[in-house]
């Protein structure tokens, strides 16, 4: 296969295993740790996959340093959390694209893309939740030379070259560890989300002729940076899920999933005004 794959781990003893067989075809499976105190490493040395380890100190300076320190093998990189898997679909198109590129019909196109943008399907209670959770788009099929990612968490690439967009689409078992595990690591994904709306707030100016962009992912961006400055995020991030992006047709784990969302989302407003309190001097809580 003319792909590499690229996970990122930290005691993923139980995810790991089905993750690594989906993409079992692979003859470059690169795995860097935080560091984990499980079976995360005796597992990838099971299986063959090359082992790193590195502090974690935020997903995109993560990212960067496996961009700039991990030889892979191939040109093409797929990137996997331990919790995600590859699909038969998505294997044979990423697998075209790399074979057009090697073959000499992409890489004399200067407008041929350098990365690519693909969606997920994402599962609770057994249920793709194809509304409340729809499958968006992420940076996870790119030339390693040409990507760099900024942010501690939902890193934003930084791409020198074209972008293109994927059809098929990974699976994502994202509460594959339970609700306990989804709390702890959403309460340290509201740390660093309130530090992005604090630098937000500061640096970045709305641009709101973005919203009107052809390109999805810059809408997106100035969507998200709009909302930073809306009042009620909470409620006005149920009513969207739910309402209007239909989640309610995903049944009881739809109107679950949103409302966790909505929890989210009030963690993240708690911290930045705790933060907001601070810097006036104020006690924080």
């Amino acid at each position: 296969m003319p792909v590499s794959i690229f996970i990122q781990t930290l005691n993923e003893e139980d995810n790991l295993p089905s993750c690594l067989d989906s993409v079992s075809f692979c003859d470059d499976i690169v795995v860097l740790d935080s560091y984990s105190t499980d079976r995360t490493e005796e597992i990838c040395n099971e299986r063959g996959a090359r082992f790193f380890e590195r502090t974690y100190d935020g997903r995109g300076t993560h990212q960067n340093w496996a961009m700039e320190n991990i030889d892979f093998k191939h040109r093409w990189v797929f990137y996997l959390d331990a919790d995600e898997h590859m699909t038969p679909e998505l294997r044979a198109e990423i697998e075209a694209v790399a074979e057009r590129w090697d073959s000499g019909d992409l890489n004399r196109d200067t407008k041929a893309p350098v990365a690519y943008y693909c969606g997920r399907k994402n599962y609770f209670r057994g249920r793709w939740l194809k509304h409340s959770m729809p499958p968006g788009l992420i940076m996870r099929f790119f030339q390693p030379p040409h990507i760099r990612f900024a942010r501690k968490a939902n890193p934003i690439p930084t791409i020198d070259g074209e972008v293109g967009y994927l059809r098929e689409h990974f699976l994502h078992f994202n509460f594959s560890k339970g609700l306990n595990e989804w709390f702890t690591r959403h309460n340290k994904y509201a740390t660093y989300e309130a530090e992005e709306t604090m630098k937000s707030l500061k640096d970045r100016p709305m641009q709101l002729s973005n919203l009107l962009s052809r390109d999805a992912m810059t809408r997106r961006y100035e969507l998200k940076n709009l909302s930073f400055r809306m009042p009620f995020r909470p409620l006005l991030k149920f009513l969207y899920m739910y309402f209007l992006k239909r989640g309610f047709m995903d049944g009881a784990a739809g109107f679950t999933y949103c409302r966790l969302q909505a929890m989210y989302e009030y963690m993240i407003v708690l911290k930045v005004k705790e933060t907001q309190r601070i810097e006036r001097g104020l006690p924080g809580s």
